[in-house]
């Protein structure tokens, strides 16, 4: 048996599914998920991350972190977490950049949160020097100050997709046709949850929802407004839900969503005002939505990629160049890609955001 036909003994049994449930069976089916069974990082991979496209990026994370650990007063017992880490390679560049920050790796206690066993590995194999430990939930975090990155983590937890129509709303769903997957409508309905929305949409209008993160903000701001700590979230995405997002990914490339569950990483973008208006309910203060780009460059990454830089020559020095733009040019990832910071009200904001 394959995941398609798994899914289709589904749709078959119960009906057509949510987007969010058909995105939860091909990433994370115990069998066949694509994350459950291999890793997609890299250039033999899928997809290719910041902290997989430089050093730098993950330099600079941590030394954002740092500082504003030391400008919470340098508390001798800290979590130092990572949702998703994938590789580990991000955390890993955090840790090598911030071993001459005199007290920050003796305080921190590395925890990372990661549903991929494939992944666990690669991880624990990165990260052997550091003695990581795995959580299964953010609510099992330690009550200490939290300093936390989230790289890419929310785009791949499912979504549901609305389709304005009226005054109600009408699921985009996913069922089958002839043994082949295929894209449908649900009944209109009223949705609780997007009331707020009919004010800035039209019939036609598509929109996302994201119901997994909001439980997964609410833990880590409510940790950071209570014991201290800052969280850094960074992903593609905007402040507003509008229009479908939905994409699939193969071989660096783009791909049909439907065409080979469980052999394609799905995704969606993110949409950060939900994020936002969870962390202040939680109690915790959040920055202005920023650029990636803008971001780094306000962190010195053109310093330090021509640090870099000066130290290499031909193919080298050309990665470098390359890395450097690809993470922070407006037609690459320094656009597309926003960061959202989180910290106590009584504290500033993580270096490099604003209020």
């Amino acid at each position: 048996m394959t995941l398609r036909d798994h899914l289709l003994a589904r749709i078959q049994q119960d009906g057509p599914m949510s987007i969010a449930d058909y995105m939860s069976e091909c990433l994370l089916h115990p069998k066949f998920g694509y994350y459950t069974t291999q890793d997609p990082l890299g250039a033999e991979g899928d997809f290719v991350t910041a902290p997989e496209v430089s050093q730098m990026f993950g330099e600079l994370i941590g030394l954002c972190l740092a500082q504003n650990w030391m400008d919470q007063g340098r508390p001798d017992r800290i979590v130092l977490a990572e949702l998703g880490p994938g590789r580990g390679t991000l955390m890993a560049d955090i840790l090598r950049a911030t071993r001459a920050v005199p007290g920050f790796h003796d305080a921190a206690q590395i925890l990372l949160f990661e549903a991929s066993p494939a992944l666990r590995e690669r991880q624990a194999q990165t990260l052997r020097n550091y003695s990581p430990e795995w959580i299964e939930t953010p609510t099992d975090l330690p009550d200490l100050p939290l300093f936390l990155v989230a790289n890419e983590f929310f785009d791949a937890l499912p979504i549901r997709q609305f389709l304005r129509d009226g005054d109600g709303w009408r699921e985009r769903l996913v069922g089958a046709e002839r043994d082949q997957l295929t894209f449908g409508l649900g009944p209109q309905a009223a949705q609780v949850a997007l009331t707020d929305r009919l004010e800035d949409t039209r019939d036609g209008d598509l929109v996302e929802l994201c119901a997994a993160a909001i439980p997964i903000i609410t833990v880590v701001a409510g940790h950071i407004a209570s014991a201290g700590g800052a969280a850094l979230i960074s992903d593609y995405g905007d402040w507003h839900s509008l229009g479908d997002t939905f994409q699939a990914l193969r071989a660096h490339g783009h791909t049909d969503p439907l065409g080979a569950p469980g052999h394609a990483d799905l995704t969606a973008h993110v949409d950060f005002e939900p994020l936002a208006i969870a962390a202040r309910a939680a109690g915790c203060a959040h920055t202005r939505l920023t650029p990636q780009g803008v971001f780094l460059e306000r962190l010195g990454i053109t310093q330090r990629a021509q640090t870099l830089a000066a130290t290499q020559s031909g193919p080298a020095l050309d990665a470098v160049v390359a890395a450097h733009r690809r993470l922070t040019h407006p037609d690459e990832m320094g656009n597309l890609f926003k960061v959202l910071g989180l910290y106590p009200s009584y504290s500033s904001p993580p270096p490099g955001l604003e209020r």
